[in-house]
């Protein structure tokens, strides 16, 4: 069993930001394993870090129904690990997760609502030219912020997260570049010192985006 965060390709850990602002890191133990209970579907256990938090995680089994199974590649996180990313980030989009300083396993359904069957594709939602430059701002300043080192604007679960092409992610960051907010070498950007002066609304929307989670399942606890 491996316990793999998600990285940049060198070994550096990346972050994936929510569209509402909330920056989070991926530890999944690969690989799938197939459940022993009778029932006909994989599972993988993980583990969503809140960052910028005090130890606040969801601890997670992700649950791949047969009928996904089907379409899928191969269970290997080559052809796995952006997809579940994915699938966890639209969890926590929905407030379906609540991050605490301990907790139990919760179980997460990786099922046909993320898979267009009819245009066989992953589906998150698509996201406008505004809510993807909103995104990749916020992306680059808190992987500034927390690891530091460069940002792969074309990373391929970004392009799924907001179904857009990688190109057109780099067509977006261009914008932000020509805005002075952002550095560009290819596909790699870095936060020019007017993003990082913009941490008071980065970290605002981070906490608006954790009281609004935490009201919901208060409110459901009773």
């Amino acid at each position: 069993m491996s316990n793999q965060t998600a990285d940049n390709g060198s070994g550096q850990k990346r972050i994936y930001v929510t569209r509402t602002g909330l920056p989070l890191s991926f530890h999944l133990e690969w690989p799938f394993r197939k459940s022993t209970s009778g029932a006909d579907f994989f599972f993988l256990h993980g583990d969503i870090r809140l960052e910028n938090s005090a130890g606040l995680h969801a601890p997670v089994a992700v649950n791949l129904s047969a009928t996904v199974r089907e379409v899928m590649l191969s269970l290997e996180p080559k052809d796995a690990e952006n997809p579940v990313i994915n699938a966890l980030r639209k969890e926590v989009d929905h407030r379906q997760l609540e991050f605490v300083k301990s907790g139990k396993l919760v179980p997460v359904q990786f099922s046909s609502r993320h898979y267009d069957f009819k245009r066989n594709k992953w589906m998150f939602g698509k996201a406008s030219d505004e809510e993807i430059a909103s995104l990749l701002e916020r992306k680059v300043y808190w992987q500034t912020r927390l690891v530091g080192g460069t940002i792969w604007v074309e990373d391929p679960a970004e392009a799924l997260y907001v179904e857009s092409p990688p190109d057109h992610l780099l067509d977006v960051a261009k914008k932000l570049a020509a805005e002075g907010l952002i550095k560009l070498e290819g596909e790699w950007a870095t936060a020019n010192p007017s993003l990082m002066e913009r941490a008071a609304k980065f970290e605002a929307d981070m906490r608006t985006a954790l009281e609004e989670l935490e009201k919901k399942h208060a409110f459901e606890r009773g």
